[in-house]
C-alpha cells in the first residue's frame, strides 16, 4: 500500500501548476507540530509542506461550506417524506443522465 493516495498528489500537483498570484506567510510551530507536518509532507508525496498547509486550508473551506449548506437545509420548509414514486423518480433521472 502507497504511503500517500495517488489522488492527493495529482490534485496538488494541479494546484501548484495553476499560475495564482501567491502571498507569503510566516508561522511559527512548535517542534513537535513542525515534525508532524515534516512527516506528513514526506509520507503522503507533498511537495513542500507549503503544499500540506494549502491542502490544510483547502479542505477546511470544504467542510466550513458543507457545514453551511447542510444548516440551509436544515432551517429551510419542511415538506413531506419521500415515498416510493419520489425515488423511482429519482431512479429514473440518475438513468437517464447515466445514459447521455
Amino acid at each position: 500500500m502507497l504511503p500517500f493516495q495517488p489522488a492527493d498528489v495529482v490534485a496538488n500537483f494541479c494546484h501548484a501548476a495553476m499560475l495564482v498570484p501567491m502571498s507569503t506567510m510566516n508561522i511559527s510551530l512548535p517542534d513537535y507540530l513542525k515534525s508532524f507536518v515534516d512527516e506528513q509532507v514526506a509520507g503522503r508525496g507533498y511537495g513542500s509542506s507549503s503544499e500540506y498547509i494549502r491542502e490544510l486550508i483547502r479542505r477546511d473551506q470544504d467542510r466550513l461550506t458543507l457545514r453551511r449548506l447542510l444548516l440551509d437545509g436544515a432551517s429551510s420548509a419542511q415538506t413531506e417524506p419521500p415515498d416510493a414514486a419520489y425515488f423511482t423518480g429519482l431512479r429514473d433521472r440518475v438513468r437517464g443522465r447515466q445514459g447521455k
